[in-house]
């Protein structure tokens, strides 16, 4: 196992090379100049040879790209040029969002589309599994925008007042400021603590502010429900078909014969080995969600990677846009890494070599 990990480490460095300089040459091949996104009506030619100057843009495309490696392997980003900050100070602030975003959107999913897909399957061709299927489709062929949008008027405006009504955006109420979790328990300050403070859910509870983790609960939970549905619909369609296959195995039929219910039967025996397809989906889908959400969020009103993402391509802000696909792509192989050890949980038969 653990050569296993390393190995599969050692593989993802030249991967995340790849997208490092797939990335970097892509963002200077986009057409428009960064000092006139940045500066607006300022930006004259003069006071463009000098940004040039200042950031580096002036310089061959392998200097600046031989600097960009240099400053990765130190655990530099770069600087932003619009927002005159840091790249690793955007990504301690805006990243979290996603992250939990993500992670309750995906929670979601499979919450609701595994035993979706399991109910269609064991009860096929039924009256069950039909109405599965068209909500599982409908699911995958409504837009985020319209879904997002039908979601705030229903919850926010219809159901306003009522119990079950929900704030429409943002990721807190507005005069909720929490104080870090760090500062509760006395602790230093630094950037990993300041990354899960803006953990918002995660913050409050590590205080026992239970004011906070409703309020931010409450806040995610639109954008959460309507980012899953995509992937509710695909993980319900891949759990039936790949259940309908196990069913009909040899080994199935024999845990019948031994008498077992169809409750065991279907979640002890079956559901294990189906689930290994599902997993991938699950994987891929959770890649993607940290990718970004720039519909989504837009209509929340949420400020994580993919909307600083747009904002950064529009305005030509190469280090951003360099640094956060990073992430993306750094997300992406851990969760490939996480799934190729969940197939061996799964099902004994598959040995990680």
């Amino acid at each position: 196992m653990l050569r296993f990990l390393l190995h599969r480490l050692l593989s993802a460095i030249p991967v995340l090379v790849g997208i490092a300089s797939a990335v970097f040459l892509l963002a200077r091949v986009i057409p428009g100049d960064p000092c006139k996104a940045a500066l607006g009506e300022r930006a004259t030619e003069a006071v463009c040879a000098q940004f040039r100057e200042r950031v580096g843009l002036n310089e061959p495309l392998l200097v600046q790209f031989g600097r960009y490696l240099g400053d990765l392997v130190r655990g530099d980003f770069g600087d932003s040029f619009s927002q005159r900050r840091t790249v690793a100070e955007i990504l301690v602030e805006r990243l979290p969002t996603t992250i939990e975003l993500s992670v309750l959107a995906l929670g979601f999913a499979v919450l609701v589309g595994v035993p979706l897909g399991v109910i269609a399957a064991y009860r096929r061709n039924s009256l069950s599994d039909v109405g599965t299927m068209v909500i599982a489709n409908a699911g995958v062929s409504m837009p985020v925008f319209v879904l997002g949008l039908m979601a705030q008027y229903l919850f926010a405006v219809t159901l306003k007042g009522s119990f079950i009504a929900l704030p429409p955006s943002g990721r807190l109420s507005p005069g909720l400021v929490p104080r870090p979790f760090y500062e509760h328990w006395g602790l230093g300050h630094n950037g990993v603590l300041e990354f899960v403070s803006n953990l918002e859910l995660l913050n409050g509870l590590l205080q026992w502010n239970w004011r906070v983790v409703v309020d931010a609960a409450q806040h995610l939970v639109l954008p959460a429900l309507v980012v899953g549905t995509i992937p509710l619909a695909i993980i319900a369609r891949m759990t039936r078909s790949s259940l309908l296959d196990v069913l009909g195995t040899d080994y199935v039929r024999t845990a019948r014969a031994k008498g077992f219910g169809e409750f065991v039967v279907v979640s002890r025996h079956a559901l294990r080995s189906a689930l290994l397809p599902v997993v991938t989906v699950m994987g891929l889908s959770l890649g993607s969600l940290f990718g970004g959400a720039i519909l989504t969020e837009s209509i929340f009103g949420l400020t994580g990677v993919g909307k600083t993402l747009f904002d950064s391509i529009t305005s030509r802000d190469y280090s951003v846009v360099q640094g956060f696909a990073l992430m993306v792509g750094i997300a992406f192989v851990v969760v490939n890494l996480v799934t190729d050890l969940l197939y061996s949980v799964l099902d004994p038969r598959v040995r990680v070599q």
